[in-house]
């Protein structure tokens, strides 16, 4: 319980960023409901529900006091498996184009706040990942390693967005998820909307990943040292 308490107050900050931004998405929800009358877009709250699973599993990774290298790589791999639902709400904006035109610029409002809020939570919890990696990993070239894992983020974002699986099918349906994966990586002039859409989208998450880095690393008052 110490542990705990310990964990959220020098998490404080970025505790306090999520809760202020995830309040403020549920609210511009709720006046889109209760304007357009029009219940459309509440998928994007079990969406951001699977944002927040990675952002849980650090959390939780950064509670434990004797954390060993085996049970960081088993947390490493279902970490990596839930990251991607976190940016892949930035690809929500498409459903802009068959939303009701009233009040467009709400529209525009709810998804952007969600998907902003989803990136929050995806570069906090790179940065936190990071940290335990290097801990217990210290050879790994970490910068070279987050750029992979940012790029894998967007093939697996293509993966939901434009092939419709989501993470459980690695369970549940991991033979054909897997085939669709070695057609795409072995044809890929025959997908060439999968690989443009990877690079395309995994230089966006880089460029993002890099500023927010950069701004926390400059941030004086960080209690995290990020």
């Amino acid at each position: 319980m110490e542990t705990i308490k310990t964990l959220i107050q020098s998490k404080f900050r970025s505790l306090s960023l999520v809760i202020v931004a995830l309040a403020f998405s549920v609210i511009i929800l709720m006046i889109r409901i209760k304007l357009n009358k029009s219940f459309f877009y509440l998928f994007l709250v079990w969406n951001i529900f699977l944002a927040l699973i990675p952002y849980t599993i650090t959390m939780y990774l950064n509670s434990l006091p004797n954390l060993n290298k085996l049970k960081l790589g088993f947390w490493f791999l279902i970490w990596l498996v839930f990251l991607p639902n976190a940016p892949y709400i930035v690809t929500d904006l498409i459903h802009i184009r068959v939303g009701n035109n009233s009040l467009l610029w709400l529209d525009v409002l709810v998804i952007l706040s969600f998907a902003l809020s989803g990136l929050l939570l995806f570069y906090l919890t790179i940065l936190d990942m990071q940290k335990l990696v290097t801990a217990k990993f210290k050879k790994i070239p970490i910068e070279f390693s987050t750029t992979t894992v940012l790029f894998l983020c967007s093939f697996g974002v293509y993966l939901g967005r434009f092939l419709r699986y989501n993470s459980w099918e690695i369970i549940s349906n991991p033979n054909i998820l897997i085939s669709d994966i070695i057609e795409i990586l072995i044809s890929p002039f025959q997908n060439t909307n999968a690989w443009l859409f990877t690079l395309g989208f995994g230089g966006f998450l880089l460029v993002g990943y890099w500023m927010f880095r950069n701004l926390t690393l400059s941030h004086p008052h960080n209690p995290e040292g990020n």
